[in-house]
């Protein structure tokens, strides 16, 4: 079982081979975690919803200044007109929700790096809760950025870094195996 699920009291969804051989729940959900963009129309319980957003927020940030700001999306009108314009959020019109993850400018300038880890770990928890889920940029595009202003009024200092739908997964998902013994160095590049 996931450690998150666990502390929520939610049973895990089912591994691929690549993560049933570690010991460590932790690592076997971070293994575990897909992209996640077909999803059936249940809607996500709202035990599940606050979940997600504790994990979000128990994100490290620089000098503890937390800039971030969530936005729950779940009016279907909303969904459906924000995956007819940002182009690589399409799978919108069939999440029952999306969280999107927005920073304060002012609060730090370095709001998109705190915001990322609040990003994933969203994801994570929504692996260990048996829900789907997908990253879907929205900062630095321009135009994206104001689709996301247009649908959730969020004022100019805070800036959306990205939406994430999230639903119960439509048919069967297997995580991508990343890792990739080139990309490491000791010591020097």
């Amino acid at each position: 079982m996931c450690l998150v699920s666990l502390i929520a009291g939610y049973s895990c969804t089912e591994t691929s081979t690549q993560t049933k051989n570690t010991a460590n729940p932790v690592v076997e959900n971070i293994l575990a975690r897909k992209s996640v963009r077909d999803f059936i129309g249940k809607k996500v319980e709202e035990d599940k919803i606050k979940t997600l957003l504790r994990a979000g927020m128990a994100a490290p940030s620089g000098r503890d200044l937390r800039p971030w700001e969530l936005i729950v999306v779940q009016n279907r009108s909303t969904l459906d007109a924000m995956a007819a314009e940002l182009p690589h959020a399409k799978m919108l019109k069939k999440a029952p929700m999306a969280i999107v993850v927005c920073g304060d400018s002012l609060r730090s300038s370095y709001w998109y790096l705190d915001c990322s880890a609040v990003s994933e770990n969203i994801l994570l928890t929504a692996e260990s809760l048996g829900l789907g889920a997908v990253w879907t940029a929205a900062y630095p595009y321009t135009d994206r950025i104001q689709t996301v202003r247009k649908y959730t009024d969020i004022p100019e200092n805070i800036i959306p870094l990205c939406v994430i739908p999230i639903g119960y997964p439509n048919g069967e998902h297997s995580p991508k195996d990343k890792f990739d013994e080139t990309k490491i160095h000791y010591e020097k590049f």
